[in-house]
C-alpha cells in the first residue's frame, strides 16, 4: 500500500488521529501515580497509528534517551527511508507526564512533521531557553536585551500597556530571577509547573490570555513549538540550556554553542509543517479527555503551515 500524501487536504484530519488515540489510551492513567505507565499507554497508541498511517519518516526528535524509551526513540525509523516523500517526525506521546500521573493541567499529546532534513537536530541537548510572542514581534526582539527592554518592545509592537503583557513562565526554582525582573518591569508572571508546549502557543494565538512565554524547558518540546508557531506565523527562538551534569558535559563535548540563539526557521527549516496536539487534562490550549457513558470526547488542535489553517476540532469516540 502507498504512503499517505501530505499535500493532501485531507491529511492533517488524519494526522490528528495519532494524538487522539494516545490521549486516549492515556487517559486511565491520569491521577494514578505511575508516569511510565500513562506514558508506555500513549507511546504504544501513537506508534501503532503512525503505522496505520503508512507514514515514511524518521524520529527526529521522539522520547531520548531522557526517557530510556525502547520505542518512538530518535532515530526510529517508519516505512522506507529511501522514498522520496520521507519525513523528519517529532512526536510527544504525552508531554508532561508528571502532571498526567498527578492528575494536573495542561498533558496533552503532540506530532509535528516536516519534509526529510528540515526539523533542527538539537543532538544530546535536553534542555532549552526559550522566547515565544506574536507575528507582530517577529524579527524584532535581540535576546540580549534585558528582560524589561524585551517586554516594553513587545507591548508597543503590540500596542498594549507593558502593566497587561502576561509572561508564561514554567514554575522552576531556575526562573527565581526571571519571575523576579518580569515584576520589576511591570509586566504579569503566568506561572504553571508544566506544559511550556501550550505556553509558547498561547503567545502567539489571537485573543490569548499570554503574550510571551520565556524560559527554559524541554528540547523537544521547543521543536515541537517551533514547528507549530511556523505554521502560524508567530516568533519563536531558543537557546540550548543544558541543565544536568551529565548534559552540560555531553553538550560541551558536542561542540554547542549554547550562547547561540537559534531563530524559528532554523529550527524548523519549512513551511510545509503539519502540527497536531490533543489535550489529556484540561489546561490552556483545550479541554482534556472527557468520558461519558457511551463516549469519549477529545479536542484537537491542528496547523498546517502551507495554508495557514488553525482548526480546533472536538471529536466523539464511541466506547
Amino acid at each position: 500500500m502507498e504512503s499517505v500524501d501530505t499535500h493532501d487536504l485531507i491529511f492533517p484530519y488524519l494526522l490528528r488521529k495519532v494524538t487522539e488515540r494516545a490521549a486516549l489510551a492515556s487517559y486511565k492513567w491520569i491521577g494514578r501515580g505511575d508516569k511510565k505507565g500513562g506514558d508506555n499507554a500513549a507511546v504504544e497508541a501513537m506508534r501503532s497509528s503512525l503505522k496505520e498511517l503508512k507514514l515514511n519518516g524518521t524520529v527526529v526528535i521522539g522520547e531520548g534517551e531522557k526517557d530510556d524509551a525502547p520505542k518512538m526513540y530518535n532515530g526510529e525509523v517508519f516505512g522506507d527511508a529511501t522514498t522520496s516523500n520521507h519525513l523528519d517526525i517529532a512526536v510527544d506521546p504525552v508531554e508532561g507526564t508528571t502532571y498526567l500521573a498527578e492528575g494536573q493541567t495542561n498533558a496533552m499529546s503532540v506530532i509535528a512533521i516536516s519534509p526529510k532534513g528540515t526539523m533542527f537536530d538539537p543532538g544530546p541537548a535536553f534542555y532549552m531557553e526559550k522566547f515565544s510572542a506574536p507575528a507582530e514581534t517577529r524579527g524584532k526582539i535581540k535576546m540580549d536585551w534585558s528582560t524589561e527592554k524585551k517586554l516594553r518592545t513587545v507591548a508597543k509592537l503590540l500596542e498594549k500597556d507593558l502593566e497587561s503583557i502576561t509572561v508564561f513562565v514554567l514554575d522552576k526554582p531556575r526562573h527565581r530571577n526571571l519571575v523576579e525582573e518580569i515584576y520589576q518591569a511591570g509586566a504579569r508572571v503566568s506561572l504553571y509547573p508544566a506544559g511550556d508546549v501550550a505556553g509558547a502557543l498561547m503567545a502567539v494565538m489571537p485573543d490569548s490570555e499570554i503574550d510571551v512565554l520565556m524560559g527554559t524547558g524541554g528540547t523537544p518540546e521547543g521543536i515541537l513549538s517551533a514547528c507549530a508557531i511556523r505554521a502560524m506565523g508567530g516568533e519563536f527562538m531558543g537557546r540550548m540550556d543544558p541543565q544536568l551534569a551529565t548534559e552540560i558535559v555531553r553538550v560541551r563535548e558536542a561542540g554547542i554553542d549554547t550562547s547561540r540563539w537559534y531563530d524559528r526557521d532554523e529550527l524548523i527549516g519549512s513551511e510545509d509543517v503539519h502540527f497536531c496536539a490533543t489535550g489529556i487534562t484540561s489546561g490552556l490550549l483545550f479541554s482534556g479527555v472527557k468520558s461519558a457513558k457511551h463516549y469519549f470526547r477529545t479536542e484537537t488542535l491542528i496547523l498546517t503551515g502551507t495554508t495557514k489553517e488553525m482548526v480546533s476540532l472536538t471529536n466523539w469516540h464511541s466506547r
